[in-house]
């Protein structure tokens, strides 16, 4: 197991050296003088070359990635040029806004979607299968912005039950952190469990039919220990691909989320960049944003070992 998860983490590495490429050369993509742009062409001409001697932009472009790249491995972001912060000490404060809403999300996504995918698949073709149908192609359609505003329109302005937003560590007070985080996890998850619900009615339908299913229930073995030890956890492996696949959805959805609902996360964070040309704050928060994804792939993978230890034996063999 130990050297499965070793070889998993190694064939990573490559893949955020490449995703670097692109987040590094972001600031090089945007239309016109990235410095001027920050100062106006107002600007006297020895601010411009100061400003651009401090983000390096005066150096060739491979020793500009080379030094940006160094500093990014020793977890030297650089500086932000809107604020007296450094990119690292913005990163720190926003990073557990953004893990903590994504898990809660997540987990209310995975709450939803397991009971009603197992219940459809065993209402395959009733009522209550198309009823649950309908309703996760509507879930699937709706826009996370719209939801937010429909949310806050409904739990805040008219029923006056949830704050409209803010942020409370879960630390600090688990109880205000649960008021606040219910609603902009709800917008991120009602995609991701309509998503999952398809997936688990899906795979469960499928491995209803086979033939140890059949053999099992010839034998007397009640239904309930046929759907929690036999069928669910074969019909497991689609579902973790699908959470795999659709985190990092997830994740970009934060960031409309936690504007509509002021949560101060990453999201946030990249947006006002963005809005005032905070390009170092933007090269790391979009890095940080692939690194993640990335991990939740290689979460998935593990996973998928735990769940087939066969997968684990053919990666070996190879």
């Amino acid at each position: 197991m130990i050297s499965y998860v070793v070889r998993r983490l190694l064939a990573a590495i490559p893949v955020i050296v490449l995703a670097s490429i692109p987040v590094f050369l972001v600031i090089h993509m945007a239309e016109g003088d990235p410095v001027l742009m920050l100062l106006g062409v107002e600007a006297p001409t020895e601010t411009i070359e100061a400003m651009r001697e401090r983000l390096g932009l005066n150096l060739p472009l491979w020793r500009q990635y080379l030094r940006w790249a160094a500093g990014v491995v020793t977890g030297d972001f650089g500086r932000s040029v809107m604020s007296d912060f450094t990119v690292r000490e913005l990163l720190v404060s926003r990073i557990p806004a953004t893990l903590s809403l994504a898990v809660v999300a997540m987990m209310m996504a995975i709450a939803i979607s397991f009971p009603l995918g197992i219940f459809t698949a065993l209402q395959r073709g009733r009522w209550f299968d198309r009823f649950v149908s309908i309703v996760t192609s509507v879930a699937i359609s709706i826009p996370h912005f719209w939801l937010g505003i429909l949310l806050v329109l409904l739990f805040a302005v008219n029923l006056n039950w949830l704050p409209a937003g803010g942020y409370v560590s879960p630390a600090e007070s688990p109880l205000r952190f649960a008021q606040l985080v219910f609603m902009p996890a709800l917008t991120l998850s009602l995609y991701m469990a309509a998503i999952l619900t398809r997936f688990v009615r899906t795979s469960m339908a499928e491995i209803l039919t086979e033939d140890y299913i059949r053999t099992a229930r010839s034998k007397g073995v009640p239904g309930r220990l046929i759907v929690t030890r036999h069928a669910l956890r074969n019909a497991l492996i689609p579902v973790v691909t699908a959470l795999g696949v659709h985190f990092g959805r997830l994740l970009s959805g934060t960031i409309i989320v936690e504007v509509i609902f002021a949560w101060p996360g990453l999201g946030q964070l990249m947006l006002g960049a963005i809005n005032n040309r905070d390009f170092p704050v933007v090269q790391a928060t979009f890095l940080v944003f692939i690194v993640l994804v990335i991990v939740s792939n290689l979460v998935t993978d593990i996973l998928y070992s735990v769940i087939d230890p066969r997968i684990r034996l053919h990666g070996a063999a190879k």
